[in-house]
């Protein structure tokens, strides 16, 4: 056996199976520069020990975008159009009867019956954003695969229907423009009760606790509402996310106040938003319970002139530029005895 094939079995016996190899290099020659020839002593390049780093990175295709509160005013009592972009202010007529009555006589002519018609008006609020886009840096951000344009005006969109949906909790100020939890006319917001742990808040209180205080709102619109209101009226109850997931929480029973609440009053919806306590516009933690209808008429809803107006586009050198604009009602209340506001939650 020859010294190269002993060496291809030891081999094999390692485990290399090599069946096309002719023989093995000898150590000594590996060590010598017989093996390459053409060698050169030294670099004339700079030294490198790979790639550009760029070359192996990978971009995912998919757009991960920034997450934002979601806008919930509308689902409270829902959302409707009133007049146009060109509307400054808007009347609502209401009409009061009044009289008495008297014992009745032949000949007697006590008794009257009148009415007491109100126009009680609200003023729009118009706002607007710009928006533009370079020819240079759209070309750029085709490069990296990014639709800039439709995003430029979605993030348009946003930004003013995230306007829209503060004005319909808390109005414009200085304009006769109100939201949900600034209505003059709203009746005054009641306390919670005093918790077995201390304070009124929700954090350590009870499910039945929380429970009670839902029920004592709803009894405040019961009593405001002189009986129109009952335990079968469509209501809404609106809250922050925060305070919903406590009422969620389960007693030793395994009853929620949430679940307890839906069993005793069948047309009861739940609305969550973070304006009601989750967010830096409202310092106390804030519910109301609203009446979808009062004596048959609708209590309240969230209204807009123009949801989204697309103006021209303005061509510049190398450049464009568009306005896009809204316009909003707040909420226009009907019914204020309607709603019942609970703070401190």
């Amino acid at each position: 056996m020859s010294r190269h094939t002993a060496e291809l079995a030891e081999l094999n016996r390692l485990g290399f199976i090599m069946p096309h190899a002719q023989g093995m290099i000898a150590n000594a020659l590996l060590a010598s520069d017989r093996m390459a020839q053409d060698a050169q002593p030294a670099l004339s390049t700079s030294a490198n020990a790979g790639i550009p780093a760029f070359m192996s990175a990978w971009v995912d295709p998919a757009l991960v975008k920034v997450a934002f509160a979601p806008m919930r005013a509308a689902e409270l009592l829902g959302e409707v159009r009133k007049g146009d972009w060109v509307t400054r202010t808007a009347l609502f007529p209401m009409l009061e009867t009044t009289g008495q009555v008297s014992s009745y006589g032949d000949w007697n002519t006590n008794g009257t019956v009148g009415l007491n018609p109100a126009y009680p008006e609200r003023q729009s609020y118009h706002y607007q954003v710009f928006l533009s886009w370079g020819e240079m840096e759209l070309a750029l951000a085709g490069q990296a695969r990014l639709q800039w344009v439709a995003n430029l005006r979605e993030a348009a969109a946003l930004k003013l229907n995230k306007f829209q949906n503060q004005t319909y909790f808390f109005g414009v100020t200085g304009l006769r423009l109100y939201g949900y939890l600034n209505d003059p006319r709203l009746p005054a917001a009641i306390t919670p009760a005093v918790k077995a742990a201390g304070g009124t808040g929700w954090d350590k209180a009870t499910p039945e606790e929380r429970q009670d205080d839902v029920i004592t709102l709803i009894n405040q619109l019961r009593s405001q509402t002189a009986g129109l209101v009952d335990t079968e009226t469509p209501m809404v109850l609106g809250l922050s996310p925060t305070r919903m997931g406590l009422l969620t929480r389960r007693n030793s029973y395994g009853n929620s106040a949430a679940s307890l609440l839906k069993d005793t009053y069948p047309n009861l919806r739940f609305v969550q938003a973070v304006e009601y306590g989750d967010s830096a516009a409202t310092p106390l933690q804030t519910m109301q319970i609203m009446a979808e209808q009062v004596d048959g008429q609708k209590t309240a809803e969230t209204a807009f002139t123009e949801k989204l107006r697309a103006h021209s586009v303005v061509t510049e050198a190398s450049a464009w530029k568009q306005k896009l604009s809204q316009g909003t009602w707040g909420a226009v209340i009907y019914m204020p005895a309607g709603i019942a506001t609970m703070s401190g939650l």
